[in-house]
């Protein structure tokens, strides 16, 4: 699959956040086969690490049996935050693919640049803006909504 297909289902999975702001994220092996998927669900768990990134992060460790996650890849629909860039370096991946920026709060370019980073380790391949105006779209949808 392409960037922008698998952008397209992380969109499908954001769709899941019910009451959570809506970001959806896929961990890709190796191999190019997703082996998580994930969407925000703070409101629900009441968990303030309920972020999609880092959701999918455990469901991919815990299907390799490996807090190492090296070449894999993360697609997610908003551009990670500091506290996922930092579970990201952690694990190990090796590139990161979002769709919208997060000019408040993004750690993979616009506000920090955490994720490549080289203090932190090596620097993570970062591709942003896939699908960016579907994915800013499903996004300002839901703070309209909510307003």
């Amino acid at each position: 699959m392409n960037n922008q297909e698998l952008m397209a289902l992380a969109l499908t999975e954001a769709e899941k956040s019910g009451t959570d702001v809506p970001v959806g994220a896929l961990i890709l092996d190796r191999d190019g086969q997703i082996i998580a998927r994930a969407h925000n669900n703070r409101e629900v768990t009441h968990d303030p690490t309920g972020h999609a990134e880092i959701i999918a992060i455990r469901e991919a460790t815990a299907t390799l049996a490996d807090w190492r996650l090296t070449d894999c890849t993360l697609v997610v629909t908003l551009e990670p935050c500091v506290m996922c860039a930092g579970a990201i370096v952690a694990a190990r991946i090796t590139k990161v693919i979002f769709g919208a920026w997060d000019d408040r709060v993004g750690a993979a370019g616009s506000l920090y640049d955490l994720l490549r980073d080289s203090r932190l380790g090596n620097p993570v391949e970062v591709i942003g803006g896939v699908l960016e105006a579907e994915a800013s779209a499903q996004l300002k949808n839901f703070f309209t909504d909510k307003r």
